[in-house]
């Protein structure tokens, strides 16, 4: 296999669900969905932090599968105020690796990430707190520029990566910090960085593979009792 991105139109239950596929160079070791920002300002599946995200994935091995939001490219449905957005995230952990399209080129169990960027990221974390409440393990989780403060960001798992800019205009890093100081949830804090990490990408990709690596020799190492 050699690195790719396919396009694909998945009947969901709002309607159409308009999907990006990046493919990984190697057989896929596990699969990522991603939120995208807001979509009544601009947010789209091909945002740039999302692509980041969704290449930091696949160059590690991972199928990420990016998503319009509903009303967004050709998703079908208007925005829902992360409701229907939610439903269509779970709605695909089930449905794409069931895909014609997809089934054929995957193992038969392979785990699964979340991951978001601003409204993406209240979505991803919905869908990883309904994933849990359904006992389906999330292996990482992955939030970037996290939408504390403006919408109802439930709790998250311990080891969830949460990356944030110094400079943020549109979620101040005051809201982050408080919706994770109850948690002990630790905050990747990139200085000067702004909300889009406008010449932060690199960056941002690295920490973002560094987790996913460091992730994975935890899970590799010997458990004491």
């Amino acid at each position: 296999m050699t690195p790719s991105i396919e396009k694909l139109l998945v009947d969901g239950p709002g309607g159409t669900i308009d999907v990006a596929l990046d493919w990984p160079a190697q057989a896929p070791q596990g699969i990522v969905y991603i939120g995208h920002p807001h979509p009544l300002y601009g947010g789209t599946l091909d945002n740039k932090v999302v692509a980041t995200i969704a290449r930091s994935f696949a160059g590690l091995g991972w199928l990420a599968v990016r998503f319009n939001f509903r009303g967004v490219g050709k998703s079908s449905g208007e925005h829902d105020e992360g409701n229907g957005e939610t439903a269509d995230f779970l709605y695909l952990t089930d449905a794409v690796p069931t895909l014609p399209a997809v089934s054929s080129k995957l193992p038969a169990v392979l785990p699964i990430a979340v991951a978001g960027f601003s409204f993406g990221s209240f979505v991803a974390a919905k869908a990883a707190q309904a994933l849990s409440a359904d006992n389906r393990t999330v292996r990482h989780i992955v939030l970037i520029g996290a939408a504390a403060g403006k919408w109802a960001m439930p709790t998250v798992a311990p080891d969830a990566l949460v990356i944030h800019g110094e400079l943020d205009e549109t979620i101040p890093l005051v809201n982050v910090l408080d919706w994770a100081r109850p948690q002990d949830l630790p905050v990747v804090l990139i200085p000067g960085a702004d909300h889009f990490f406008h010449r932060r990408l690199r960056l941002l990709k690295r920490l973002i593979s560094a987790h996913i690596l460091g992730m994975r020799a935890i899970d590799a190492a010997p458990q004491s009792d």
